[in-house]
């Protein structure tokens, strides 16, 4: 794709990059202090607690700033009976609407840690600092703000809106933000730019596979074990049957893969059990790969309640569809990282199975890139670490796909068109 050489730095990118050198101690700052409030995706009261934190610390930026209730979502209790979840408020900023370049820019402020659990920051002592959430994500969303403060300071920033969407559910599938999400991608927006950690080897990610996640729960019939085993009907006998079925379903088409991550159900051991909860994944590298993972958990699930005295329901499906590296993905991957050599960064791009916000935004269809946030490691555990000089060139390289995008040497309509 022809284009101006991005790897070439104006005076205003050298302006700019110095400017987010100068915010290098307050991005870092505030992150240490967003990772000091325990914001996990069930931890309603956290959530609730850290939002309003958040968007206040957006609030120099010259952008209108909301903080919205989602509507609840449905989640499957032990009990097998379905049951909803309010969590915390969507943070949504936007700023020049009529700006002939539009950018969807997207995080979560949640985590995957619950309260108590992995409350401490440390130094590591080689240039890494370890804490929940640091990498995955308010390190992330802290450079955004960094490299957006950094943008508004210079002169291009009238050419260029954006829409910034900060939910509070990434982790659990953005079930009650999506939607908000697909709006504001739909907005106008011509690129997209989200916030995830890349590697430690500073690489980013490129397509990504659809997610699925599936709650089957099925019904038998129960009895005492010693005097009337015939008489029950155990579910956890029919569901030890899915989840061999499911597992001989890994290998069967490529890219394919379903995991069951666990078995709810059963009791005391005189008992012939009634109820059994099968929770699993599946991931699919493409539209026509997730409708045969779906079509083989139907038959599956079909094929339990066949069984004599057996019922039950399936919750769930393919909530985030495949992203794969289309020529527009690639178009804007190449421009990134032409970009990222004008800093002296080489930047790879490598397919990965997670899924991420940028998933729902390529389906609204908008490219982007997802991995801007900063380099860690150890996501998801309380080895979580983030490279403390990562905060500079990760906010750089926002910040000149920002100008680039402003003044057209990025030319992001022309990526958008490719996607058909």
């Amino acid at each position: 794709m022809s284009m101006v050489d991005l790897s070439i730095k104006t005076a205003d990118d050298e302006a700019i990059c110095e400017r987010v050198a100068d915010l290098e101690a307050a991005m870092q700052s505030r992150t240490f202090e967003w990772a000091d409030i325990n914001s996990g995706s069930w931890n309603r009261e956290g959530l609730n607690v850290l939002a309003p934190i958040m968007a206040g610390a957006f609030s120099p930026l010259e952008a209108d700033i909301e903080l919205i209730k989602a509507d609840p979502f449905e989640t499957v209790a032990d009990n097998g009976k379905i049951e909803t979840f309010d969590t915390g408020p969507i943070i949504r900023i936007s700023a020049r609407p009529d700006a002939p370049q539009q950018v969807i820019m997207s995080g979560h402020y949640d985590t995957v840690f619950p309260p108590e659990t992995f409350t401490e920051t440390k130094d590591l002592g080689d240039g890494r600092f370890n804490g929940p959430g640091l990498a995955d994500m308010k390190g992330g969303l802290s450079l955004m703000l960094g490299a957006l403060q950094a943008f508004e300071a210079g002169p291009l920033k009238d050419n260029l809106g954006y829409q910034i969407v900060i939910t509070p559910d990434e982790e659990t599938g953005n079930f009650a933000s999506a939607p908000f999400l697909t709006e504001a991608a739909q907005s106008g927006a011509l690129i997209g730019m989200t916030y995830e950690p890349c590697m430690d080897t500073g690489a980013m990610s490129g397509g990504r596979k659809g997610s699925a996640v599936f709650d089957i729960v099925l019904h038998g019939r129960s009895a005492h074990a010693g005097r009337a085993k015939e008489e029950g009907r155990s579910a956890l006998e029919a569901a030890a049957e899915m989840v061999i079925g499911l597992e001989r379903l890994n290998g069967q088409r490529e890219g394919v893969s379903f995991n069951v991550g666990a078995i709810d159900g059963g009791g005391a051991v005189n008992i012939v059990p009634d109820l059994a909860i099968v929770r699993f994944g599946s991931r699919a590298p493409d539209a026509d790969a997730a409708a045969w993972a779906t079509a083989q958990v139907q038959a599956l699930y079909e094929k339990a309640c066949a069984r004599d005295g057996i019922s039950g329901h399936l919750h769930g499906g393919f909530y985030r569809p495949p992203k794969p590296r289309n020529a527009a993905q690639q178009a804007l991957f190449d421009a990134v990282s032409d970009t990222g050599k004008s800093i002296g960064l080489e930047l790879e791009f490598v397919d990965t199975g997670g899924v991420c916000e940028g998933n729902n935004i390529f389906a609204a269809g908008v490219p982007n890139v997802d991995t801007l946030g900063v380099m860690g490691g150890r996501i998801h555990s309380d080895e979580e670490y983030v490279i403390m000089s990562s905060f500079v060139e990760r906010a750089q390289l926002s910040a000149l796909l920002l100008n680039r995008i402003a003044d057209g040497r990025l030319d992001a309509r022309k990526i958008k068109a490719l996607m058909g």
